[in-house]
């Protein structure tokens, strides 16, 4: 995902206008099994409603609209994809690495948290080991084998230089460093994931050793999601300040969640995110092992690790700040 200039329209490639549509195609299959969730979950939704399940809506409704986009999104890159557009292929690289790192993430979360809840012995543990490996191969296949091959094939120059050869009009996602525009679009879609949070479940800040919650909380993430959109615009734009503050909301953000997981019961977040308290026992009887402020504390420093490492890693394509009182060059 490292590349800064465009591969010139005279160099001689290798046509990738297959691969592309069939990597293509597949995005949109992938899209339209996205669009099941959202589909299936209001069915669900309908049903339980209809027999007085008492289902708590609120707490599906983030998750099918998660789907309902990532859905939209994937048809719109594959089409894209289809098309030889060099945006898509910038696009489907990033979203790509992302679902391939996710996918690694999750599955070796899935492969502790499976264990834990494991069966003692007998033909019940035999039955949920087959439930689980079966789990963890369609999670590989899915979030990590078929992004990875997406990775593989977007990624090289023959098929960047099909895209440009095909569209050969500078697109925005050219004008931004793509290991830059990962950054960015990360901020820009956390901030709206952060904004969902008032409007469906309510919302729950962590505050150095706090939770805060109602309005307070909802001041907190507004706050928190306009810093996100200025870091999406800011890093786009290239401009160093925006890294200087993205490395500090970083560790500003990741030491006041560890430091308040590690002193509140973290079934609180799930009462302030308005869960019943039948499926909180639940909850806790299933991950109580694991949903601890210091298991969730050596999950987080990984992150923040690598999230520094990242920063730092994308800080040689930040332009420095123009001092006003230097010397205009001028042109002879």
């Amino acid at each position: 995902m490292n590349e800064l200039s465009s591969v010139p329209i005279s160099v001689e490639f290798k046509d990738q206008r297959p691969g592309l549509v069939a990597f293509g195609i597949v995005a949109v299959v992938l899209g339209g099994l996205c669009a099941l969730v959202p589909l299936l979950g209001s069915v669900f939704v309908l049903l339980a409603s209809r027999t007085g399940a008492g289902l708590q809506w609120k707490i599906m409704v983030p998750g099918m609209v998660i789907y309902a986009i990532f859905s939209m999104i994937l048809v719109w890159l594959g089409i894209g994809s289809i098309l030889c557009r060099r945006w898509a292929r910038a696009l489907l690289l990033i979203v790509s690495w992302g679902v391939l790192l996710g996918g690694v993430n999750g599955i070796c979360f899935y492969a502790i948290f499976s264990r834990t809840i494991l069966p003692a012995g007998g033909a019940g543990a035999q039955a949920a080991s087959i439930v689980i490996a079966v789990t963890e191969a369609f999670m590989a296949i899915f979030t990590v084998f078929l992004p990875g091959a997406m990775v593989l094939f977007y990624s090289r120059r023959h098929v960047k230089a099909t895209c440009e050869a095909h569209d050969p009009v500078i697109r925005w996602t050219d004008t931004c460093p793509l290991p830059v525009l990962a950054a960015s679009l990360w901020f820009g879609v956390t901030a709206l994931g952060m904004l969902a949070m008032p409007l469906t479940r309510g919302s729950v800040m962590p505050l150095f050793g706090i939770l805060v919650a109602g309005t307070k909380s909802t001041v907190m993430v507004l706050a928190a999601c306009a810093l996100l959109l200025y870091l999406a615009w800011a890093t786009y734009r290239l401009k160093i300040a925006g890294w200087w503050t993205a490395l500090a909301a970083l560790v500003l953000f990741y030491v006041s969640a560890m430091v308040t997981f590690m002193k509140v019961d973290l079934m609180e977040v799930y009462r302030g995110f308005g869960y019943p308290e039948a499926q909180i026992d639940q909850i806790r009887r299933s991950l109580g092992s694991l949903l601890t402020g210091k298991t969730l504390m050596w999950w987080t420093i990984p992150y923040l690790l690598l999230s520094y490492i990242y920063l730092l890693w994308i800080k040689k394509y930040f332009r420095p700040a123009v001092d006003p009182g230097a010397a205009t060059p001028t042109t002879l």
